[in-house]
């Protein structure tokens, strides 16, 4: 019967800057040239939840729903332990009593259920809104950055279904566009905040709408 909350994100897609947005560009080649692509990949999702904004938002809402967790994992506890109760001492109890104690065991589970659900909802909301809002800004500085260094386009390598097989480390700008951010931002680093490698292959993500 134990139960958490689940906090769950929206998360990044695939994020193109075409060349003719480009504000620091390279000089216009001879018309009829082409000129090559300049890719780099990002994992979006975790560009977003590293940033030191992304970390302390994410760490103010643990810190928000920490007691109705408690509550709720309370609850799951008294559950199985009223039913281990039922199971062992069933032979000693009237039919009466066996039926009374499980109808009571009965509303406890449908209570849980209930809370569980609305918990759930309300964080779920709460994630989302804060993960956008994060978002968006991260967005901005990756759009800048990758009209700064030229690049054609920007793969998301969090999309779950991308296309993306393998890529050099060298193209992956995911620490670049944090860094970038928590400068921009100046929001200090978490305490003791853990360090996280970044990835190499694919997750799932979204992308915030502009």
């Amino acid at each position: 019967m134990n139960r958490s909350i689940a906090l769950l994100a929206v998360l990044g897609s695939a994020l193109v800057m075409t060349s003719s947005a480009q504000t620091a560009a390279p000089a216009a080649a001879p018309a009829g040239a082409v000129q090559p692509a300049k890719v780099a990949v990002i994992a979006f999702q975790i560009a977003v939840a590293q940033t030191n904004e992304g970390q302390r938002d994410f760490a103010d809402l643990q810190k928000k729903y920490e007691p109705r967790q408690t509550k709720l994992k309370a609850l799951s506890d008294e559950i199985d332990t009223l039913t281990k109760q039922l199971q062992t001492q069933a032979a000693s109890l009237s039919e009466g009593e066996q039926q009374s104690r499980a109808n009571a065991i009965d509303i406890k589970k449908k209570q849980l259920q209930r809370d569980s659900e609305d918990a759930q909802a309300e964080v779920q909301q709460a994630m989302s809104e804060m993960y956008n809002g994060v978002a968006s800004k991260v967005y901005d500085v990756l759009e800048a950055y990758a009209q700064l260094k030229g690049y054609t386009i920007v793969l998301d390598i969090s999309e779950q279904q991308s296309p993306v097989l393998w890529a050099a480390d060298s193209m992956n700008i995911t620490k670049d566009i944090i860094d970038a951010y928590n400068v921009k931002s100046g929001i200090p680093a978490p305490a003791a905040a853990p360090a996280a490698a970044l990835p190499a292959a694919p997750k799932p993500a979204a992308t915030p709408a502009k």
